[in-house]
């Protein structure tokens, strides 16, 4: 799942608030401190599994004007239908919404369904690695 913030506005790094954000092509281990309310963000996050007690966070990132996320129900099958999806979501977005005190997501999102092992390793690689080549995203502006 892939959530942007509205207009993409850059708010979740704690450096880069309202600035372009241009990392070296050799970083690694990137530890980028989150912004407050990518620390929002980051707690509604880790919520979701202790208010859906079906729904696991298997790994996500907080990117500076959007957010990945994997999902995964208990019985093994990732979040297929578009209502449990957008329930999850749209509760998550709100919670944050609200602590913030103002909306910040832009209205809808974007899902996959993931397809077996050797999908979900490359959307994971892709999540584990998405800091290191954020001027390459297409969300970069």
């Amino acid at each position: 799942i892939t959530i942007c913030t509205k207009d993409k506005q850059n708010v979740f790094w704690e450096k880069y608030v309202g600035e372009d954000i241009i990392l070296p092509p050799d970083t690694n281990n990137v530890n980028v401190p989150l912004s407050d309310y990518g620390k929002i963000v980051d707690k509604a996050i880790n919520a979701i599994s202790s208010i859906y007690d079906s729904a696991e966070v298997l790994r996500y990132v907080i990117m500076p004007n959007h957010v990945h996320i994997i999902l995964l129900i208990s019985n093994g099958r990732m979040v297929s239908s578009p209502t449990s999806i957008s329930t999850i979501i749209g509760q998550m977005k709100r919670y944050s919404s609200k602590e913030i005190g103002k909306p910040i997501w832009q209205r809808s999102f974007h899902d996959h369904i993931v397809r077996g092992e050797k999908d979900y390793m490359k959307i994971a690689e892709y999540i584990d690695t998405n800091i290191l080549t954020w001027e390459k995203d297409c969300f970069y502006e």
